[in-house]
């Protein structure tokens, strides 16, 4: 049964954070997000008493210092608000409600995505990962009623908002500049690399993994990993494979991700036709759909490379964990993913097919260069941890007290 929260523990009353875990099952950056926050603040020894607030009962276990209840939503918000589709008010209402009745001191918010209005009077840190949706909007809203409802709930989240926590330095710039968030409400927060993202010397095994997905055994693998949505801009990377043909035509791309058509509006269909229409690709593009992490892992201690085109990132998570492997990214050189990436990667103009292709060129005829990045990956990987993370979101947790 799901456990309620408890304002003492011993003599010293806990300060009690409710926290929004409508996104845990999500497998997406921001679903990894609160996980893996959630349970890095649980190792931490502070004055905090964590709850989670689930909109349908969930099928996990939590650590003893880790409270939570349950909303008891008629949907999840993995079946209320993926493609067109959005929460309803009696969804929104309930989960405000079960935070009134909570009484927490503070209530945090892991994503804006999922955020919901609360009818109760406490301070509230929301996480804006990423200002994607103010930036891109006919890329990621397929209507222009899901896109009006995002700018609602955003001015919504806004008005809400005590302390408003980002993922990196690239994004606080965007709330300050954007969504014109004062600069002094906004925390850094960082992300990291679960431990299972490790380096590995297990060709044997990394062979097995690449034969189940169908990838040669002397492919040079990219690999291209997170979600397959139209701002991700896989198409721009696929048309400079096709520049590349001739050139490297050993070099394979793995796209890994969902490709049930089940979540946010992608641009899969858009992708298979281009492949369609351009016969060179049809062998070295590999849609792998959903990897879990250790099979990922061992495709990752075999590839050349992870390849990251996006039109802009908030933090970009697959690289951190990429390189947590050893393996080097060839990015785009917007967004965050400069400042997150650093000297483990070659970067391009996204939008440029010409300079895509030139930096893919550069990395493969240049053993010294593929060395020395090779080398810096996990240096830069180690930058980053969930502990930080932990300590940081704590320290914004207390500033919104204050």
């Amino acid at each position: 049964m799901p456990r309620t929260g408890h304002a003492t523990e011993g003599n010293a009353r806990k300060i009690r954070v409710g926290v929004d875990a409508t996104s845990w099952a999500n497998d997406r950056g921001f679903g990894r997000f609160t996980r893996e926050l959630v349970m890095a603040l649980a190792r931490r020894d502070g004055p905090f008493r964590y709850t989670l607030v689930f909109d349908q009962p969930p099928e996990i276990d939590l650590p003893e210092n880790i409270d939570m209840i349950c909303a008891g939503t008629s949907k999840a918000l993995n079946e209320a608000a993926v493609g067109d589709q959005s929460r309803s008010l009696s969804y929104l209402l309930r989960m405000g409600e079960a935070v009134r009745r909570a009484k927490f001191d503070v209530f945090f918010f892991p994503a804006v995505y999922s955020y919901f209005p609360l009818l109760a009077r406490v301070p509230r840190v929301i996480c804006y990962h990423d200002t994607t949706g103010e930036r891109l909007p006919h890329l990621l809203f397929p209507t222009r009623m899901n896109r009006r409802l995002w700018q609602l709930k955003t001015a919504m989240a806004k008005w809400q908002t005590t302390r408003a926590m980002t993922v990196s330095r690239a994004s606080a710039r965007d709330l300050e500049q954007i969504l014109k968030i004062p600069k002094d409400k906004i925390d850094l927060v960082t992300e990291g690399a679960d431990p299972v993202f490790r380096m590995l010397d297990d060709r044997e095994k990394s062979q097995a993994v690449r034969s189940q997905y169908n990838i040669p055994p002397d492919a040079d693998l990219l690999m291209c990993v997170g979600g397959i949505n139209a701002h991700k801009n896989i198409l721009a990377f696929l048309k400079a494979m096709v520049l590349l043909a001739r050139e490297l035509p050993d070099v394979h791309l793995a796209i890994v991700g969902d490709i049930s058509g089940k979540g946010f509006w992608d641009n899969i269909d858009e992708l298979k036709a281009f492949i369609i229409a351009n016969p060179v690709l049809a062998d070295r593009v590999h849609f792998t759909g959903y990897v879990p992490d250790e099979e990922l892992v061992c495709l990752f201690s075999d590839a050349a490379a992870l390849v990251f085109p996006s039109l802009w990132e908030g933090f970009g998570l697959p690289a951190v964990e990429a390189m947590a492997c050893g393996l080097p990214v060839l990015a785009s050189d917007r967004g965050s993913l400069p400042e997150v990436v650093g000297s483990a990667g070659l970067f391009y103009d996204p939008e440029n097919i010409e300079d895509i292709r030139a930096r893919t060129l550069e990395f493969f005829s240049d053993s010294e260069l593929r060395t020395r990045l090779v080398q810096a990956a996990p240096v830069q990987a180690a930058t980053f941890s969930w502990e930080k993370g932990a300590e940081m979101a704590e320290q914004s947790f207390r500033k919104c007290l204050d």
